[in-house]
């Protein structure tokens, strides 16, 4: 390693950058639902100022993720289920619009790249990995994101992604999701491949008014 390497690996986190490790280690549960964040600890958990500290939490509350309490610092906010069938609701309308987008806008090296994701979510589920499956999930909204080159809904879908993906993560685990989710993956991607967007919206329309049938099965 470098010794600009070591400098960076070593340099405190700041700003933007400290608000995403923390946002990172809540969506991860590093951090539990409604588990106190105290500034002293994040500091020094993260190598950071407490005004830095505080400035990520304030940020992190405006996305939804964090809550303040009146004299008791922050805590971690629990989406409720019907939280995030509301959330779901509304990613409908973005995500139909990402996916129109993204078969629209499709190149030929774009093509190539879901090509692979898709025969990499085919052997997920095969074999069995839904931890796998889980993040090629994330992976596959991720690209038609970037794929639609949509600046809004993308700003939006990611707020909305960090409020409730702690039911995201959950699904793949429900009896029977799997199988039933990853063609509803498969139809995306293949409505994407042959450019045709409104095939692309009805998939994607199908696959997260599931979700919020399996989501109201969770609660």
């Amino acid at each position: 390693m470098t010794d600009a390497a070591i400098l960076a690996e070593n340099e405190p986190a700041t700003g933007p950058d400290l608000t995403h490790q923390i946002r990172e280690s809540i969506l991860a549960a590093e951090f539990a639902p409604h588990q106190r964040l105290i500034e002293a600890d994040i500091s020094e958990r993260y190598g950071a100022s407490r005004a830095a500290v505080r400035t990520a939490l304030l940020q992190l509350a405006s996305e939804g993720l964090v809550e303040r309490l009146p004299n008791r610092g922050a805590r971690v906010r629990a989406i409720t289920v019907d939280e995030a069938i509301e959330i779901v609701e509304v990613r409908i309308g973005l995500e139909t619009l990402c996916a129109r987008k993204a078969a629209e806008n499709l190149t030929e090296a774009d093509a190539r790249e879901l090509r692979a994701l898709r025969s990499d979510i085919e052997d997920a589920v095969s074999n069995g990995n839904l931890v796998e499956y889980s993040r090629l999930n994330q992976e596959l909204d991720r690209r038609i994101r970037d794929l639609s080159r949509h600046g809004t809904a993308t700003q939006l879908l990611e707020r909305l992604r960090a409020q409730s993906a702690r039911h995201q993560f959950r699904l793949p685990f429900h009896p029977g999701r799997a199988s039933q989710s990853a063609p509803e993956h498969i139809a995306i991607i293949d409505a994407i491949l042959t450019k045709d967007p409104d095939a692309a919206e009805a998939a994607t329309r199908a696959h997260l008014s599931g979700i919020v049938n399996v989501l109201r099965a969770l609660d």
